[in-house]
């Protein structure tokens, strides 16, 4: 008598589909990465083509100008926007995934106003004025604000920590901001230095690439495996615990990861509005609620974003730029105004 062995269950057709979905996304995105990688090393308001692109690449010392451009401007540039826009997309779906809140973007919790708050210190009482000394006084500067925020929205009787901690974000966001307002008029130092660090920009940042690249490739490699947790911790603390997650200390390890991400991209290149909120929500519209999918695509596409912002930013008027700050208002507000008005977002 023979006998058979059972079949082997195949994935059902809905997680079949969700992969696929997911991965050929993901493929798209890193195909658009690289397209992005090298238009913005060759676009500027001195083009160098493809061709020149490959030779100053393989003999960095033909062309002098050339090689100049591409070496101490472009390419530092050109990695230090793909850093940040990575960052702040994921930095924005790990905290709409945290507060359970589509509209939140990475300076909901104050990070931002922390670290123009701990810039504008340092220029008044300290005398800073190089980029790198921004770079950690802002580093600073959104560590601190991120621990108060956790210390009052977990002591806030909200009944909810994450309504508490968007509550004491905003708060602390208003009083910072009020703060920084009163420093800067009284001293016109203070003002011409924050304007030109507040203003949200790549131009003469890439100095700052080697002190920003290793907080924001540790960010990433924390926040990339953090999608399942943030699936189950989407469902509700209550089932969270059923399932065996301490929900506090996962919340509070992924709010880290998060506060990490948007300090170090902030304190980089100054505070750049919409990226966290935009890439998160093309994400999910793209390969669906999935935060195992979405969080990388998120990563991807915030990158993206902001280097296309800059590359246009360049291109835009005959002589100057605008600052890529401004670029991702300009893209963002809209976005916003029509996500505000649609009826059914979509769930984070």
């Amino acid at each position: 008598m023979t006998t058979t062995s059972p079949p082997v269950a195949s994935p059902p057709p809905v997680a079949r589909t969700r992969f696929t979905r997911g991965a050929l996304c993901l493929l798209l995105a890193a195909l658009a990465v690289a397209v992005t990688l090298v238009a913005s090393i060759g676009l500027g308001s001195r083009d160098i083509s493809a061709p020149e692109i490959v030779r100053i690449l393989l003999h960095p010392a033909g062309e002098a100008y050339n090689s100049h451009v591409l070496w101490t401007e472009r390419i530092p540039r050109t990695f230090l926007g793909l850093l940040v826009g990575a960052a702040l997309g994921a930095s924005g779906m790990i905290m709409q995934a945290l507060t359970m809140n589509p509209l939140s973007d990475p300076g909901i919790l104050g990070i931002q106003q922390g670290a123009a708050m701990f810039v504008v210190l340092g220029i008044v009482f300290l005398d800073v004025s190089e980029i790198q000394g921004y770079f950690w006084l802002a580093l600073v500067g959104s560590a601190v604000s991120a621990v108060l925020v956790h210390l009052i929205g977990t002591r806030t009787n909200t009944g909810s920590s994450t309504i508490g901690l968007v509550l004491a974000g905003v708060s602390l966001a208003a009083v910072m901001s009020s703060l920084i307002t009163l420093m800067v008029v009284r001293d016109d130092a203070a003002f011409a230095h924050l304007r030109f660090w507040s203003v949200g920009q790549l131009t003469g940042r890439a100095s700052v690439l080697d002190e920003a690249w290793p907080f924001v490739a540790a960010g990433l490699l924390l926040a990339l495996p953090l999608g399942r947790t943030l699936n189950i911790l989407s469902l509700g603390d209550d089932t969270a615990r059923a399932l065996g997650v301490p929900v506090e200390r996962a919340r509070l390890a992924s709010a880290a990861v998060a506060v990490l991400l948007c300090a170090a991209a902030t304190a980089a290149v100054g505070p750049v509005a919409f990226v966290g909120l935009v890439a998160p929500h093309c994400a999910r519209m793209l390969a669906g609620p999935d935060h195992r999918w979405s969080l990388p695509l998120a990563t991807a596409l915030g990158a993206v974003l902001l280097t296309v912002a800059d590359i246009a930013g360049r291109l835009v008027i005959d002589h100057g730029e605008v600052q890529v700050g401004v670029m991702t208002a300009a893209i963002g507000t809209p976005f916003f105004v029509w996500l505000a008005r649609r009826r059914n977002l979509v769930r984070v």
